[in-house]
């Protein structure tokens, strides 16, 4: 075996991980400030970190899809805040707990359809739709709560599954990130996201349905932001008109693209997504702990995205030459 081909059957593995260079620098980031932080290895701790990264993974693992199929929905941050207001709309009226955050999530998933609908069937850039109906869902948000928090339902089983059990929220974290992951990598509808966002044309004429497919993947967006503000407000006890919003969006669409996750499409995946989440979530959790200042944490942001995305070019061109050899 030669010298190169012993490289390239060492490398081959390796670069073939989409997730690997995001998690050696989690990994590398949760040591660093293991060492030079107090209380950073404490299980309460462990658990602020999933408090603070949780409703980027959720939001994130909607928006990967849309990134995949080559949209983007800049609303979802704002569906975030929109949701608890909706359920309690329903819940003040009578209606169980229960029923009332599966008609808040219907709604969700139906306003994301909307959205899908007018970028595909009157092509319009998903950036364009999804900013004016980010102002639109802010202002019923506000009208809903006339611009102040309420009191979330503290009681019962719902209340305790959907957040406000101890461990309820990272269990919600990974369930929808394997859910997901398999959606996207085990099934018929994930291999068509990807067609779509990678060859549309193609997609097209190998008879994939590239409109629905796109429509079904802002529905599922819009659910799961839904589901996540429904979630850190129960966990919270408070619906706050004020979280979420477009902090919520880009921290999301930063874990996904720091995961991996190509901005023009046709690749990435959830579990990437997941992985750049923990690592932002690490940082945020570290600085707090060491006291920086937390316009810090916005420097940071903003070169891991960059460094992430120079790196996912220049792992994509190493996998092109690993598999040539």
């Amino acid at each position: 075996m030669t010298e190169r081909t012993f490289g390239a059957a060492v490398l081959q593995p390796l670069v073939r991980q989409k997730e690997l260079s995001i998690l050696i620098a989690t990994v590398a980031v949760a040591i660093y400030f293991s060492g030079t932080t107090h209380g950073f290895n404490s299980s309460d701790n462990y658990l602020t970190i999933v408090h603070y990264l949780a409703p980027w993974a959720i939001v994130a693992a909607g928006e990967v899809m849309l990134l995949i199929c080559g949209e983007i929905d800049l609303s979802t941050g704002f569906m975030f805040t929109l949701s608890p207001f909706i359920l309690m709309s329903f819940y003040n009226g009578g209606t169980p707990l229960i029923l009332a955050v599966l008609l808040a999530l219907a709604i969700c998933a139906g306003i994301g359809a909307l959205n899908g609908f007018v970028t595909t069937r009157f092509g319009i850039a998903s950036f364009i739709v999804t900013l004016g109906s980010s102002f639109l869902l802010e202002g019923i948000s506000l009208l809903m709560s006339n611009g102040a928090p309420i009191a979330a339902p503290s009681s019962g089983w719902v209340v305790q599954l959907f957040g406000k059990a101890h461990w309820a929220e990272p269990l919600w974290v990974l369930g929808i990130v394997v859910v997901m992951q398999i959606l996207l990598s085990a099934t018929r509808f994930g291999v068509s996201t990807q067609a779509t966002g990678g060859n549309p044309v193609g997609a097209a004429e190998a008879g994939i349905r590239v409109n629905l497919v796109k429509i079904v993947n802002f529905s599922i967006a819009g659910t799961l932001a839904g589901l996540g503000g429904i979630i850190d407000g129960l966990r919270l006890g408070s619906f706050d008109p004020t979280n979420g919003g477009p902090n919520t969006m880009f921290l999301a669409v930063a874990s996904a693209v720091i995961g991996g996750t190509a901005l023009l499409g046709g690749r990435g995946t959830v579990v990437g997504a997941l992985l750049g989440s923990i690592l932002l979530g690490i940082v945020f959790d570290g600085f707090a702990l060491a006291g920086v200042n937390a316009n810090t944490f916005d420097v940071v942001l903003g070169i891991a995205i960059v460094i992430a995305m120079l790196l996912n070019v220049y792992l994509g061109h190493l996998r092109k030459r690993v598999s040539r050899t």
